[in-house]
């Protein structure tokens, strides 16, 4: 069957032709059965994944109908994060390449004066966080009573973030003859409830639900790990893989903080990226990444939505995510345009079962891989220095050095030498000082019950502390800790293990009497 293209959908031709200025020839699913619906006036709610052009679906279709008021705006899109709009605005300039529409991305932490004057000086188009928007209908800058299109991107993550208030207060401002429209990965009842509530009997709804709901180019594996050994087995596939571009995923703002700091401090170039940061640290770091000045990203989930980086090449999720949605979405920074990517996420072992949950929902297979060996590490740097090597010899990049290697080699076997300049090297590539070949059969954990817990106020500095005092144990010797409301379970070496029990057991943990055994079921 032959494939639909852009000008058969019924868009202008000024739009069209910023489409082709872009390279697009071929709509994807969402962008061909949704345009003609918008074109035609209907309310749309559009159910699709992320990476699948939704600002083209339903940006290209609003241009084309698009009518320019004097002095009033025609349509206001609203987004979750900053970064987001920022991006739809870029993207919408482009397709309003040949329409001159006048576009304004409004959103907290950018100078509130200078879009109050941009508003005041005429815009078609604005496109906000709901935050900002409010602030701005508040000071009665913002009058959506006459606007032409309302839509509303990103839906159920706007619900996640508790968003769904102001989208019912900044619907309640804009007038009821506009077109609304709709996008959202998922539909949970919240947001079928705004539809119902707030767009026309006749909305049509487009889904384009893949039979995966993962992106097919993306190769996932999963790394059992235990959190003493999770930065050094990060660092091990860092130096394994030696990624182009990489996205690492922290639950929060505190863990990017602290893993940024570790990866600097072995020399990775790595910045962090989070809610706590300023606007224009994170468009500089996100600028970075963009422009290849920047190998590794870390960060939150809610500050990485709507980043979008060419030739990302790896997702790695440090800290598994919350819920499968969240594992979809980050996964999905990587393997677009039919390009590979790869996914890594680093668990537990009570974390497995979340896997297997992600598989069946996702329909999807993530591997088991081992955390690189010391051997393995080798083998890699070596690959690529020997690259190196024979791309100097081909380009003759030495001959000022033939002369001091004759005089080494007078003195010492040439061998002996090669190895010696390779080891050198290799200390220079290597960011990470590994002591043991296999970090993953260095030792068992067995897993301890503690009869204490979050109801006597027990954390884990307090109890790493204790059976420091008691035990003579230091941090590596405790791998996980899992603090229940009544009592706790933990990770530890073989070897300290019947210390523990015999040093600790009777003793005073936050005031209470413990009692510590080998656990009989892992919970």
């Amino acid at each position: 069957m032959a494939e639909t293209k852009f000008n058969e959908l019924g868009l202008k031709k000024n739009i069209l032709k910023a489409i082709d200025d872009m390279g697009y020839t071929t709509p994807s699913k969402i962008q061909e059965q949704i345009i003609p619906v918008i074109l035609e006036g209907h309310d749309v709610i559009g159910q699709a994944q992320t990476g699948t052009g939704k600002t083209l679906a339903f940006g290209a279709p609003l241009l084309s109908n698009l009518v320019k008021t004097q002095g009033k705006i025609s349509s206001i899109i609203l987004t979750p994060t900053r970064e987001l709009a920022i991006q739809i605005s870029e993207e919408l300039k482009r397709i309003s390449k040949h329409s001159k529409a006048k576009l304004l991305p409004v959103y907290g932490g950018s100078p509130i004066e200078r879009q109050i004057k941009s508003i005041r000086k005429g815009i078609d188009i604005v496109v906000g966080t709901p935050g900002r928007v409010l602030d701005l209908i508040g000071r009665r800058v913002l009058k959506l009573d006459s606007i032409q299109f309302l839509v509303i991107d990103e839906a159920d993550e706007m619900l996640n973030m508790g968003f769904i208030d102001d989208m019912r207060e900044i619907i309640s401002n804009s007038n009821d003859d506009r077109q609304t429209m709709l996008f959202s990965a998922t539909m949970p009842s919240k947001i079928k409830d705004l539809a119902r509530n707030y767009m026309s009997e006749d909305t049509k709804h487009v889904a384009v639900v893949r039979k995966s709901m993962t992106v097919s180019t993306v190769t996932q594996y999963y790394f059992e790990v235990n959190q003493r050994n999770r930065f050094e087995s990060l660092c091990r596939v860092l130096d394994v893989d030696n990624p182009s571009i990489a996205i690492i995923f922290c639950k929060t703002k505190k863990g990017v903080d602290k893993l940024v700091e570790d990866m600097q401090g072995k020399g990775y170039n790595v910045e962090g990226m989070h809610g706590d940061m300023s606007q224009n640290q994170r468009l500089n770091t996100l600028k970075k990444l963009k422009n290849g000045k920047l190998t590794y990203l870390v960060a939150t989930d809610v500050a990485a939505r709507g980043i979008d980086v060419e030739n990302m090449s790896h997702v790695i999720n440090y800290d598994i995510p919350q819920d499968i949605e969240s594992y979809v979405h980050r996964i999905g920074r990587t393997g677009r345009a039919n390009k590979k990517g790869l996914a890594y996420t680093f668990v537990s072992r009570r974390e497995r079962s979340f896997l297997r949950q992600i598989e069946k929902s996702t329909k999807s297979k993530i591997t088991k891989k081992d955390v690189p060996t010391i051997e393995d590490i080798v083998a890699s740097k070596w690959e690529k220095i020997e690259e190196e090597i024979r791309e100097t010899i081909s380009n003759g990049q030495y001959e000022d050095f033939i002369s001091f290697a004759k005089d080494l080699n007078k003195e010492e076997d040439s061998v002996n030498l090669t190895a010696a300049l390779v080891s050198m090297i290799y200390g220079k590539n290597v960011k990470q000082d590994y002591s043991e070949n296999n970090i993953t059969s260095s030792g068992k954990d067995v897993r301890l019950f503690l009869t204490a817990g979050r109801m006597d106020k027990l954390n884990p500095k307090k109890l790493l502390e204790f059976l420091s005092d008691h035990a003579s144990t230091n941090k590596e010797d405790i791998g996980d800790i899992d603090i229940f409301e009544k009592f706790t379970f933990i990770d530890a070496k073989e070897d300290v293990v019947e210390n523990i029990i015999s040093e600790c057991n009777g003793k005073r943990l936050c005031g209470r009497k413990l009692k510590i055994e080998v656990a009989k079921n892992r919970k």
